[in-house]
């Protein structure tokens, strides 16, 4: 062999060498392997996220994300209070300007109408972020963070990130663009307790989510990067100037992606919002009129777990302007008058009103108590206390519904004249009962009309016999008087059944509408985003003849002119009313009406010691006898004047029934003489002793048969000039009151 070719062996057995299998952990890691494991590894993966895709369904919203509020509205649509754990109120996309929808997605996710989705890119980086520790990553679409906030949690785990990925593929396929999009708009939190963008508008702006402008949209969009440090309530300079970059970002967004004019985009001024106040709660009267609007819900048969499930935008009848008169009227005329903490007896008295439209039966007004945060029973609306006089009327429209008569045969009106004695044992009634007058006066031969006046007992015992108990309690329910501790006794004349103002309210608004049955009603609208409560029309059929309604109304005016009502009376409007006080001073009602308006007031005396008990009102105020005609009438007189928006020239159109009565012989006299004895055994005289004491009862009602000398005698006592015929109403007492 040649050196030559000996070379060339040489060089080919080197090349052969180069050639041979690497050795050690370098034949691990050859470029085939790599790019071999490494498409394995792709096709590992993908075949595990597809069998995640097949493993993870879509789950149920979770709870927070289905939690709303409930909203109360004035009648007028002003928010009265928001109820429920979270402040949310869902709105549809098309109840959110188009313009206002834009903003979030120029803000969040420029390709959210074109991508499928999700975001591989910043999901990928967001795990990577959680596994080293590098906390929250951002670039999720919008579908991905609507289905973090209404399928999954805020939790930054991977195991979140990665169902998030699967599931927002699932939704998007399921679910439509504008579905997804407002999902996200009303499930996001923009701070200020608010989620959702109703709330939201409410809590920046102070309007509703329909009323937002392009420029506000920005400003609501923007704060979802960071809530609390973009509002500009509370956000320092560096914050200010962040949420306002933000805000030209997203604008500027909107101008480049077709979205919003550049013209009108230059024109845009930051929207600074409002300075943030409380929600609107359950304090003050709100809680009241809440309470008041649910139990008219559940009457109608909507559940607690529905309501309280939330979601629900229910508009009141509540005149917000006559509401803040109502609870004006109380405070002047009854609350700066009491000294709560240093009086013994002003710390017990309760105050309690509803005002009702007697064409419509809308609760247009109410009181609850000083405070439902600290008075949690609604005065209004409570039937534990008796109506005392106030259901006299009610005896009498009974007597001429059913064409009653006297023990004598002669037809009941207002010219028909009774035996006014005091402690005059009624005739005819197996239960014996003889109620004594106010301070044990006996009045003598008096009409109806002078018996309503002068609120006498003797006279209306008498009549609710004649009339019969039975026809006077079916003619009590068919008005509205509640079936509450009603035994078929004489004694329920003096109005010794439970009722309410609410339910007294209604009784003298069927009388104001002539006889048709008016049924207080405080909700005009309950509405839910799949469902509407139906409601009853307030207005119902004729339950009393119109002549027996105008004929109680005319001798109800009698009592807002000449008697124990006069305290109610004025010159800018026509009156018709009744007062009443019930044993033992222990609650003081007015019950009026006009042509267009029906507000019943009463005074509850309620012990303030734990299980509270009912107490006397003697001594509120410092003025002897709380009675109808004072607190109550001169409540009802300041309320009505404004609510009138001081007067009305409207005049009651009544049918008064003329019936014929027959002169007795000797032609009677009215005469008043006092019982030498006034003070029975169980009365509703004044206290000897004018200075009050607290005794509690806890049933305000009699269970047993009434002693023949229980009565309810009370005192109003109206201030006027120049003085007029005193009245010895039930709510009258002129020896602590010598000017009435």
């Amino acid at each position: 062999m040649g050196r030559a070719e000996e070379r060339q062996a040489r060089q080919r057995g080197a090349r052969r060498a180069r050639k041979t299998r690497p050795t050690g952990i370098r034949r691990f890691f050859t470029w085939r392997k790599l790019l071999g494991t490494f498409f394995g590894l792709c096709l590992l993966a993908m075949g595990a996220f597809f069998v995640i895709y097949l493993m993870v369904p879509v789950p149920e919203a979770n709870a927070q994300a289905k939690m709303q509020s409930n909203v109360y509205k004035y009648s007028d649509g002003k928010i009265l209070a928001r109820t429920g754990e979270i402040n949310r109120e869902i709105v549809a996309l098309d109840e959110i300007p188009r313009d206002v929808q834009y903003t979030f997605v120029a803000a969040e996710n420029k390709t959210f109408f074109e991508d499928s989705g999700v975001d591989l890119k910043g999901t990928l980086r967001g795990v990577k972020n959680t596994l080293t520790g590098k906390g929250k990553q951002g670039g999720s679409t919008i579908t991905q963070q609507y289905v973090k906030n209404y399928y999954l949690d805020q939790d930054q785990t991977v195991t979140r990130k990665l169902k998030e990925l699967v599931i927002s593929l699932k939704v998007d396929q399921k679910k439509g663009k504008p579905e997804i999009l407002a999902g996200y708009i009303n499930t996001s939190f923009y701070g200020r307790g608010a989620y959702g963008i109703q709330a939201a508008a409410q809590a920046y702006y102070g309007v509703d989510a329909e009323k937002l402008n392009v420029a506000q949209g920005a400003y609501l969009a923007a704060l979802l990067q960071a809530p609390n440090q973009y509002d500009w309530a509370i956000a320092s300079d560096t914050g200010k100037k962040l949420v306002t970059e933000r805000w030209n970002y997203v604008l500027d967004n909107m101008v480049e992606e077709g979205w919003l004019d550049a013209g009108e985009r230059a024109g845009l001024k930051f929207p600074v919002p409002k300075a943030p106040k409380a929600a609107p709660g359950m304090s003050g009267q709100a809680g009241y009129i809440v309470d008041a609007a649910k139990k008219e819900l559940a009457r109608q048969g909507l559940s607690e777990e529905d309501l309280t499930a939330g979601g629900w935008t229910i508009t009141l009848n509540i005149d917000s302007k006559k509401q803040k008169t109502l609870e004006k009227a109380v405070k002047e005329q009854l609350e700066d008058e009491l000294d709560r903490k240093g009086n013994k007896v002003d710390a017990t008295v309760q105050a309690g009103a509803t005002s009702v439209d007697p064409k419509t039966g809308k609760v247009l007004a109410l009181y609850g108590g000083v405070d439902y945060v600290q008075h949690y029973w609604n005065n209004a609306t409570r039937d534990d206390y008796q109506p005392a006089s106030t259901f006299k009327p009610v005896v009498f429209a009974s007597a001429l519904e059913n064409g009653s008569e006297t023990q004598d045969g002669v037809p009941i009106g207002l010219n028909t004249v009774y035996d006014g004695t005091s402690k005059r044992p009624v005739v005819g009634s197996d239960t014996p009962f003889a109620p004594q007058n106010d301070l044990g006066r006996s009045h003598g031969q008096v009409t109806v009309q002078t018996s309503l006046n002068k609120s006498i007992n003797s006279a209306f015992a008498q009549m609710a016999v004649d009339v019969g108990l039975d026809k006077v309690k079916e003619t009590a329910l068919a008005l509205g008087v509640p079936d509450k501790n009603f035994p078929l006794r004489p004694a329920i004349s003096l109005g010794t059944m439970g009722a309410s103002t609410w339910d007294m309210a209604g009784v003298y608004a069927t009388l104001d509408n002539h006889g048709k049955k008016v049924t207080p009603t405080i909700v005009a609208e309950a509405e839910h985003k799949d469902r509407q409560v139906d409601l009853p029309d307030p207005i119902g059929d004729r339950v009393i003849s119109r002549e027996t309604a105008d004929t109680v109304t005319a001798g109800l005016t009698g009592v807002v002119k000449n008697g124990s009502g006069q305290a109610a009376a004025g010159s800018a409007y026509e009156a018709a009313g009744k007062t009443g006080t019930s044993e033992n001073n222990r609650s003081a009602w007015f019950a009026g009406y006009t042509p267009e308006l029906v507000t019943v007031v009463a005074l509850f005396g309620e012990s303030p010691k734990d299980g509270g008990g009912q107490v006397s009102l003697t001594g509120t105020a410092n003025s002897g006898r709380a009675s109808g005609g004072g607190f109550p009438a001169r409540i009802w007189a300041d309320y009505t004047l404004g609510a009138l928006n001081g007067g009305s020239d409207a005049r009651f159109d009544l049918d008064v029934a003329e019936i014929a009565v027959p002169d007795p012989d000797p032609t009677p006299t009215e005469t008043e003489t006092e019982d030498p004895d006034p003070t029975p055994t169980r009365t509703e005289t004044e206290d000897p002793d004018p200075t009050p004491t607290e005794t509690e009862t806890k049933d305000p009602t009699p269970t047993g048969d009434p002693t023949p000398t229980e009565t309810e005698t009370v005192t109003d006592a109206p201030t006027i000039s120049p003085p007029v015929e005193p009245s010895a109403d039930d709510e009258r007492d002129d020896q602590l009151r010598p000017n009435d």
